[in-house]
């Protein structure tokens, strides 16, 4: 080819590009702007800081212990992580179970468990999961150079799942410090420093899923999610912010396998500081006590007590020589605030309450029979807490019980004797028997059974079957859901029936 046709050709490849529908953007536009490659953040001076305080918890247990280890977990578990384990001890020669002696069987009388903790100052104060030690005969705890040192639990604290360890040593230790997990934003990169089945110091990284989340394992849920590999071995270890604070312990995980699936589960450091504070001081944790079983306000249950909005708690029991009693607070009753600051629910008085000095007077703001009242108690210590004893019922009413016609769904029979026996019922409990529940029912909707004891409806105590039918009786003609105060293996609560379905 010519230069000449060449040169034709080539104009008329870019006249036809020029004329192309698709291609009408100016001759001389600035070329495309090239992509930056991402660019992974570096996790490696920050690990290198941290890691020197995070040890290895190892457990010798009590005999008779569980030895599944430590993290605390939700969802069936399956055998893939134990084949896992196997196939790496036939490669590398390591026990199939990290920890555990290689050859030949632990005693039979003896469990172990391995988790992880972290040092909080020089002289050697561990922090870590209370569940990985509330059953330890001994613990030894494994520095990240390799050294070994004994162990001794200072206190632990099962609702929070907090426990805090020490160990001697003739040199200062590193440590980490909490950060404040108030500031913690979803999304935020965090890293996680664990002995995930006991394989030793392991760093994961991610970031904070999620905040405020209740997995219902306590009255003092209120966790960071994060989708840091978190496993079992990691509990009790730290979750780091970038700047090297702890704003976590890690404890639980959710997972179908028992392995890790991005969700692990860490307690913030903001309710951990200062459980960590009186343990080290004292060994245990103060908490205020006010001596009463709660229970949620339903929606029903609002409608039944006239009030606007399905909030506060409600007091399905007063205990015996509590302060609530002495205060005046009746089963019943919903208390709506403490101090003047407003309950949503169960769990807001229990902190509030729970975080109140023994002693101090707390002011309550209560519902009863359509009014705002107020009561002031003074605030007990829940090491003193008179523990309820729980009868033991199997749901079958005495075949000498005569039941009543069916009213709500239930049908009432007496207390007899022979039933007080059945279901070893003290003295002290009266009301009537439910002797059946009518399947499909509303009674049946709201968990009623044969064995409960029904001790009230609306406001009024009841204690024979046909007080209790006169009141149900009365209730209808209200158009609103009655209230019913039940009892059950030592424990009342409320349920509200709504007529209309009945």
């Amino acid at each position: 080819m010519t230069k000449t046709k060449s040169r034709i050709l080539t104009a008329l490849a870019l006249t036809t590009a020029l004329t192309a529908p698709a291609l009408i953007a100016p001759m001389f536009s600035a070329p495309a702007a090239i992509a930056a490659p991402q660019v992974v953040q570096d996790f490696s001076d920050l690990a290198a800081k941290v890691t020197p305080a995070v040890v290895n918890v190892a457990v010798t247990m009590k005999a008779g212990s569980d030895d599944s280890d430590d993290v605390r977990m939700s969802g069936p578990q399956d055998k893939q992580m134990e084949e896992f384990m196997k196939r790496f001890a036939e490669r590398f020669g390591q026990p199939a179970q990290p920890g555990k002696p290689q050859g030949k069987q632990r005693p039979a009388d003896k469990g172990q468990a391995v988790g992880t903790g972290f040092i909080v100052d020089a002289k050697g104060t561990i922090v870590t999961n209370f569940h990985v030690v509330s059953k330890a005969d001994s613990i030894t705890v494994t520095m990240a150079d390799g050294t070994k040192l004994p162990a001794k639990m200072l206190g632990g604290d099962e609702k929070t799942d907090l426990a805090v360890l020490k160990v001697e040593s003739d040199k200062a230790l590193p440590f980490v410090t909490f950060g404040d997990a108030s500031k913690v934003r979803v999304g935020q990169a965090v890293m996680a420093v664990g002995n995930p089945f006991g394989l030793g110091g392991t760093v994961t990284t991610g970031i904070v899923s999620a905040r405020g989340r209740d997995i219902q394992s306590g009255p003092f849920d209120d966790y960071i999610q994060t989708d840091a590999a978190i496993n079992r071995g990691n509990s009790g270890g730290p979750l780091f912010d970038m700047d090297g604070k702890v704003i976590g312990i890690n404890t639980a995980i959710y997972s179908p396998t028992g392995g890790n699936i991005g969700l692990g589960f860490a307690i913030p450091s903001s309710q951990a500081e200062p459980v960590v504070s009186q343990l080290q001081a004292k060994g245990r944790v103060e908490r205020g006590l006010l001596g009463v079983q709660i229970q949620p306000v339903t929606k029903e249950i609002a409608e039944s007590l006239s009030l606007k909005a399905d909030k506060g708690a409600l007091v399905a029991m007063v205990q015996p020589e509590s302060p609530a009693l002495a205060a005046g607070i009746k089963s019943g009753d919903v208390i709506m605030s403490v101090d003047g600051k407003n309950i949503d629910g169960i769990k807001e008085l229990t902190r509030m309450i729970s975080a109140m000095k023994p002693g101090t007077s707390a002011k309550l703001g209560v519902w009863r029979d359509g009014k705002d009242l107020s009561f002031t108690a003074k605030v007990g210590d829940q090491k003193e807490e008179s523990a309820i004893v729980k009868a033991k019922a199997d749901g079958k009413p005495a075949e000498t019980a005569k039941p009543e016609p069916m009213s709500y769904g239930v049908s009432l029979a007496p207390i007899s004797p022979e039933v007080r026996k059945q279901l070893g019922l003290d003295v002290a409990v009266t009301g009537a028997l439910v002797a059946a529940v009518e399947p499909g029912s509303p009674a049946d909707d709201q968990g009623l059974k044969a064995g409960d004891i029904l001790q009230q409806v609306g406001r009024d105590a009841v204690d024979s079957p046909k007080m209790a039918g006169e009141k149900l009786k009365e209730a209808k003609t209200t158009g609103k859901p009655v209230l019913m105060k039940v009892y059950r293996e030592g424990m009342t609560r409320f349920v509200a029936i709504s007529p209309r379905a009945a």
